[in-house]
């Protein structure tokens, strides 16, 4: 990597007390564009400090934090503190708790360090944590033990911009599924003898499985794709430090020279859990001992994708390497079986009740080759690779909640709970993730009071995991473990899980944002905000309102969409701009004769439903052609095509197999249903789209998806024949 470097100024202050020193630990750091040159083409990305990830912050407990953020930046910033308990408006969430840092301006963050433990922080603006805000935040115990640690922050990266990631998730584009292989096809359902799962999957109005939505250009450990630490040696014990800096990255962890020793979460202790393998959330922290078994070898700690399309890896010790098994690629098939069983007509999953909880029952396992069978032998090119733990893979240990237990109890003051149900919901075509199915735009902030106790009961009614995240608040997660349930600030909630947590309001005021840390599900609207009752105005935010508002804003963000066909025939397509309810649209087919015509139709809607199956409109209908005579559709009705002007309403409805009705009615009385279907994948790139209506029109035509933007199409048009070209995509 090529980096424009600044420099990082650290400062210890120590103040006398009546009885123990003060340390006051300063750290300034530069928030700056930076040139990220990976395969040797610049990227665009915005560093702390010139680096990704940022540098790592040291403290002590007992410190206080003394922190400048110098935004060199053209446009606004922010940092937040995750898992830190702080003021209120130390909390870096702008608009909500603190102001955003201006461009060219410099934001003084101070407040003290009451914990320990691994922690981290990042951007809370728009999408910035996705290229670069983010870095590790290392808190030490007074007189701990001395023993040799590493700090491994893994992340994702992409090389488009993550405005164009955004957009594109909104607009159901599934070019990420064909750059990672993992489009369900209809020719792939054949070949895998699977063609009748696709079909009920598709019948349920459901789109192809994926793990995880984004594809990543590359994986990382401290900013590299792989990284050596060879200063340790045979017989050491290690203090990894894991922190999932990722945007929306599950990471599947396994060590070549054996076992994991879990002994802290989130920041808290935990009982010491060994565990062969284990999956650390977006944005949760792990510390695990490892071992270093032998001298002359370097042992590798690998972190997976968990959609398994790449990984990243550090290198423990000098010598030899010694690779860990690599993970195998998912049986997407499966896990749309299994997912058919589980999903209501309706778009609902089934709920199973609290025995599903807790990650005990991980229903990804039918896609583990390693666990399910078909499992076929691979070879590194690197060295040799570690023999399983177990003869039998299946018998390996994997890390759950129901394994973490406080070393110390962590029960609540004797209160009444304040007992509140939250449901997960989401809605995959759109990416539209809310809570019971309003987004934070749409909601009032939730009141709680000082002292009282909040136990949450969450249900996770998607198809996706939501790793949820509470700032400034550690909260019991109820795992069986009594007493000792253990403390964390991130949840990893699995489709149809239904998990309880609780905490104190340990606060006396302040607004405290929780919400799901995959960046773009956060973005668009996966989120609450508690607030204390009696909350002074916070000063640190001048105009109330306008700050509300522009908190707000990040779900309700338009996204724009077009698709443009220039084929011999003519030109048709679309452009749409939508939010999470909204949208407007316009169609048009453009013929190069007279006889051809034209047609344009302009719609605006709102969709309806959780899932959105249902959707209203109000628009206009302009059309010409050059015509004999006179046609009637099939209700019997003049069928104006020559010189249409109208005004119509009308409905659309998602039916089974995806295929969309619209009906219709115009100011002149005339009725139109039509069927239509896009986007229908007979391969990986080739789609298959239809369309018929009552106006006795119909068409049928083919796209070959070359790039994201770009497709060879042909289509037959009833209006307008045969035509072939190419349609640009947006």
């Amino acid at each position: 990597m090529n980096f424009k470097l600044f420099f990082i100024s650290i400062t210890f202050l120590v103040i006398a007390g009546n009885l123990s020193a003060q340390h006051i630990v300063r750290y300034d750091l530069f928030v700056s564009d930076t040139t990220v040159n990976y395969s040797g083409t610049p990227k665009e990305a915005i560093a702390i400090n010139g680096t990704i990830p940022a540098p790592t912050l040291y403290f002590t407990e007992g410190d206080t934090a003394d922190i400048y953020i110098h935004n060199n930046l053209d446009k606004e910033t922010s940092v937040h503190w995750h898992g830190i308990i702080l003021p209120n408006s130390q909390d870096g969430v702008p608009y909500l708790t603190t102001p955003p840092i201006k461009a060219h301006t410099v934001y003084h963050y101070h407040f003290p360090i009451v914990q320990n433990g691994t922690y981290w922080y990042h951007s809370h603006t728009q999408l910035q944590e996705q290229i670069g805000v983010y870095g590790a935040l290392i808190i030490h115990k007074r007189n701990e033990p001395k023993l040799p640690e590493y700090t491994l922050l893994l992340s994702d990266w992409t090389d488009e911009k993550p405005n164009e990631v955004h957009r594109s998730l909104h607009n159901a584009n599934d070019w990420y599924a064909i750059q990672k292989g993992s489009a369900q096809d209809y020719l792939s359902s054949i070949i895998h003898h699977q063609f009748k799962t696709k079909i009920t999957n598709e019948w349920k109005r459901m789109t192809a499985m994926d793990v995880s939505d984004v594809y990543y250009n590359k994986f990382l450990s401290n900013g590299s794709e792989e990284i050596n630490a060879p200063q340790f040696k045979a017989g050491e014990k290690i203090r990894l430090r894991i922190i999932n800096g990722s945007a929306s990255t599950y990471f599947w962890l396994k060590y070549a020279g054996g076992k994991l020793t879990v002994v802290a979460n989130d920041g808290k202790d935990v009982a010491p859990v060994p565990v062969d393998r284990m999956l650390i959330a977006v944005a949760e922290t792990y510390d695990v001992i490892v071992t270093i078994p032998a001298d002359s070898t370097s042992f590798e700690f690998l972190a997976t994708s968990e959609d398994r399309t790449k990984h990243t890896s550090l290198w423990l010790g000098n010598g030899i390497k010694q690779l860990a098994s690599p993970l195998p690629k998912l049986k997407y098939f499966e896990g749309m079986k299994m997912m058919n069983s589980m999903m209501k007509m309706n778009g609902n999953m089934k709920p199973m009740g609290m025995q599903m909880s807790n990650q005990i029952m991980d229903m990804n396992t039918v896609m583990y080759p390693e666990i399910t069978g078909d499992l076929k032998k691979k070879k590194k090119k690197n060295g040799p690779v570690a023999p399983a733990a177990s003869e039998n893979l299946a018998d390996l240990v994997t890390l759950n909640y129901t394994m973490l237990k406080s070393p110390t109890k962590t029960t609540l003051l004797d209160a009444p709970p304040k007992i509140l149900r939250f449901e997960l919901t989401g809605n995959m075509n759109r990416y539209v993730w809310s809570i019971n199915n309003k987004t934070v735009s749409e909601t009032d902030k939730i009141l709680i009071k000082a002292g009282e106790n909040i136990r949450i009961i969450i249900y996770n009614n998607s198809m996706m995991r939501h790793p949820m995240h509470l700032h400034g608040h550690f909260f019991r997660v109820l795992n069986g473990q009594g007493d000792y349930s253990p403390l964390k600030n991130v949840l990893d909630i699995m489709p149809m899980e239904t998990d309880t947590i609780e905490f104190n309001a340990s606060e006396n005021y302040g607004d405290w944002f929780f919400h799901c840390h995959i960046l773009y599900h956060m973005m668009s609207g996966m989120g609450r905000v508690f607030t204390y009752e009696n909350s002074p105005v916070n000063p640190e935010l001048s105009n109330q309102k306008e700050s509300a508002r522009k908190f707000r804003r990040d779900d309700r963000a338009p996204h724009l969409m077009a698709k443009v066909g220039i084929e011999t025939t003519g030109s048709d397509g679309e452009i749409m701009l939508s939010n999470t309810r909204w949208y407007g649209q316009t169609e048009w087919r453009i013929g190069i004769n007279s006889h051809h015509g034209y047609e344009v139709e302009t719609h605006v809607g709102r969709y309806v439903g959780r899932n959105q199956f249902l959707r209203f409109y109000i628009g206009s209908d302009f059309r010409y052609r050059k015509m004999e005579g006179m046609e009637k559709n099939l209700f019997q009705q003049i069928d104006t095509k020559n010189n249409r002007v109208v005004a119509c309403a009308g409905v659309q409805y998602v039916l089974p197999l995806l295929i969309v009705a619209d009906l219709r009615v115009d100011h002149t009385g005339n009725v139109r249903l039509q069927l239509m279907r896009e986007d229908i994948p007979l391969t990986s790139r080739l789609r298959l789209s239809f369309m018929l209506n009552t106006d006795k029109e119909y068409m049928v035509g083919l796209r070959y998806i070359m790039t994201k933007y770009v497709s060879v199409s042909t289509h037959y048009d009833s209006d307008m024949g045969f035509g072939a070209g190419m349609t640009f995509s947006y």
